[in-house]
C-alpha cells in the first residue's frame, strides 16, 4: 500500500462527502474519478463503505433532533409518524437493492459512459424542475404522510443507477409530490440514514472474506475524509437550496458528464 493510494483514498473520500447530499450523485463522481485515477477497490466496496462517514455527519448535525424523537417516541404521534415514514420510505430500496446487488455492482458500477449520460440527464431534470411553479403542500419533513414517503422511497430506487443521485431523486421526487424545497432536502438527509447504513452493512457482509488489512486502512482514510466534507455540506445545503434552487447543480452535472464523455472518448 503506497502513499499515493492513501492520498487517492483521501481525495475520493473528500469527493464522496462533498457530493453525497448534493443532487449530483456522489457514487457517480467517485466512480468516474476512480476510473481516471486508476483506483481499484475489492468489489467496489470502498465506494460504498466510505458513505458511513457521511452518515455520521448527518447524525452529528441532527443529533439533538434525533434524540428528541427517540425519547418522545412512546408518547408523541409526531415522532412515531416520522419514524414510520422513514422506515416505509426505506423498504423499496432495501428489497430492490438486495435483489439487484450483483447487477448493480458488476454491471452498472463498471459503466463510466452510462454514469456520464445519467449525470447529464439528471442535470437536465434539475434545470426543468427549477422552472416549475409548484405550490408546496408539505413544509415539515417530520410530518409527511406515510403514503407520500413510500412514493419517495420508490423514486429513491432510481439512484441504484450510478449518476442518478440518491439525494437528487428523493429531493426532486418530494418536490413533484408537493413537498417544499427545505423539507424535501431535509427528508432526503433523514432517509439517507437507513438507506446508506443498510447498503454499508450489506456490502460489508457480502465482501467480508475478501477484504484485507490494507483495504481496511484505505477505507478508513476515505471514511474520515467523507465525514469531514459531508459535515460542511449538511450544515449549508438547505440554506443554499432555499436561496439558489437546483439550477447550479443541474449545470454542474451536465458539465461533469460532458467532460467525462470527452475524456472517455480521448483516453478510454
Amino acid at each position: 500500500m503506497s502513499f499515493g493510494t492513501l492520498l487517492e483514498a483521501f481525495l475520493l473520500g473528500l469527493l464522496e462527502g462533498f457530493t453525497e447530499f448534493l443532487p449530483v450523485s456522489s457514487t457517480g463522481h467517485i466512480l468516474l474519478a476512480g476510473h481516471f485515477l486508476g483506483f481499484e477497490s475489492q468489489g467496489k466496496v470502498f465506494e460504498v463503505l466510505i458513505q458511513l462517514g457521511a452518515i455520521l455527519a448527518i447524525v452529528t448535525v441532527y443529533f439533538q433532533r434525533f434524540w428528541q424523537v427517540l425519547i418522545t417516541l412512546p408518547s408523541s404521534p409526531r415522532s412515531r409518524n416520522f419514524v414510520f415514514g422513514i422506515l416505509i420510505a426505506f423498504l423499496p430500496a432495501a428489497v430492490i437493492g438486495a435483489l439487484a446487488h450483483g447487477f448493480i455492482k458488476q454491471v452498472l458500477f463498471e459503466s463510466p459512459a452510462l454514469i456520464c449520460v445519467t449525470l447529464i440527464l439528471g442535470g437536465i431534470v434539475l434545470l426543468w424542475v427549477d422552472t416549475l411553479k409548484i405550490r408546496p403542500r408539505h413544509t415539515d419533513a417530520m410530518a409527511l404522510p406515510p403514503l407520500l414517503t413510500l412514493k419517495i422511497g420508490f423514486i429513491q430506487c432510481l439512484a441504484m443507477v450510478p449518476g442518478v443521485s440518491r439525494s437528487g431523486s428523493t429531493i426532486v421526487g418530494g418536490l413533484l409530490l408537493g413537498v417544499g424545497k427545505p423539507a424535501a432536502a431535509e427528508f432526503s438527509f433523514f432517509l439517507a440514514l437507513p438507506t446508506m447504513t443498510g447498503a454499508f452493512a450489506y456490502d460489508l457482509y457480502k465482501n467480508r472474506d475478501a477484504l484485507s488489512m490494507d483495504d481496511g486502512i484505505i477505507i478508513g482514510v476515505g471514511f474520515v475524509a467523507a465525514f469531514i466534507a459531508a459535515l460542511a455540506v449538511v450544515r449549508t445545503l438547505i440554506a443554499f437550496v432555499s436561496r439558489h434552487g437546483f439550477t447550479p447543480f443541474g449545470w454542474w452535472r451536465i458539465a461533469v458528464g460532458g467532460v467525462g464523455l470527452i475524456a472517455l472518448a480521448l483516453v478510454g
